[in-house]
């Protein structure tokens, strides 16, 4: 396997709508408060922004593929994609070494969020950061009591989505908060099918994952309750955020929720849910771009 299909398979690019949507959203919704956005909206900011979320994902992502193999967790019988570390194929140092720069990545994302805006962007980066590495790192990483779905709401739902717009404006409002909602529970739910599929060899290895908990049957029911919600929340989050309803092109992409679903509530192979975990990703991804498109009509 070349190093760079390693190392993109480290990086977990099924996952990076997680990074990506929120940005959308959150930007589009700024664009749209703007009288004349096409001089005030920061186009530096934005590209700031989403360079900045996109690389906290990946180290997240290297932070766990990390920290996972050296806890024992990533074992040969794991149903999902292969983790380089435990696989053997990157030492873990080099591991460790990616992961840390792509948090530097982030990190010079962020400072330059701070000179153009001010110190709370340099908070809201630093808790970013330590939620990414503590998720199953550290000596009690919270990933491993259930708690990953609640962070992934809070982080990229709730200050990736008020975090973008806040860049552009430094004033929040109630549109970017109500959509936050939606955006976070569908970047949830990508994680919610991860620990589905993952239940089993997560016990085995003491990783008391939320599917774990509460088991495969409600973990199935909460996946379909957070999709649904999503869609649910929607034109509530326009109504009362004053947001354009063009936004509701976000509808549009329910289609793309059946097949995960039905994946999520039939299947237990890896492959099929492996599909699913793909499939929820690009679900977040078309509902929010067609959101943001609705918004800046």
């Amino acid at each position: 396997m070349n190093g760079l299909r390693t190392w993109a398979m480290a990086a977990r690019p099924r996952t990076l709508p997680a990074a990506i949507a929120p940005v959308l959203v959150g930007s589009a919704a700024a664009w749209a408060w703007f009288p004349d956005a096409s001089s005030q909206f920061s186009w530096g900011r934005f590209v700031a922004a989403m360079i900045g979320a996109i690389f906290i994902q990946i180290g997240t992502n290297l932070a766990n593929d990390y920290s996972d193999a050296k806890r024992g967790a990533d074992t040969v019988d794991r149903l999902g994609p292969v983790r380089v570390t435990a696989a053997g194929l990157v030492a873990p140092r080099r591991v460790l070494y990616a992961t840390w720069l792509a948090f530097g990545i982030a990190a010079l994302a962020g400072l330059y969020l701070v000179t153009q805006v001010g110190p709370e962007i340099l908070a809201i980066g630093i808790l970013s950061i330590a939620a990414g590495v503590l998720y199953t790192g550290g000596p009690k990483p919270y990933g491993y009591e259930g708690l990953g779905e609640v962070f992934v709401f809070v982080f990229f739902g709730l200050v990736a989505v008020n975090g973008s717009y806040y860049v552009q404006l430094e004033d929040l409002h109630a549109l970017p908060v109500l959509l936050s909602i939606p955006i976070g529970l569908l970047s949830a739910a990508i994680l919610v099918v991860n620990n589905v599929r993952d239940i089993d060899t997560d016990r085995r290895a003491g990783k008391r994952t939320l599917a774990v908990r509460i088991g495969r049957e409600r973990s199935r029911d909460l996946y379909v309750a957070m999709i649904a919600a999503s869609y649910v929340l929607l034109p509530i989050a326009l109504v009362f955020g004053d947001g354009s309803g063009w936004a509701m092109l976000g509808l549009l992409s329910i289609p793309l929720a059946v097949p995960p679903i039905r994946a999520v509530r039939e299947r237990t192979d890896g492959p099929a849910l492996n599909g699913a975990l793909a499939g929820t990703g690009a679900l977040l991804a078309v509902y929010a771009l067609l959101v943001a498109v609705g918004l800046l009509i």
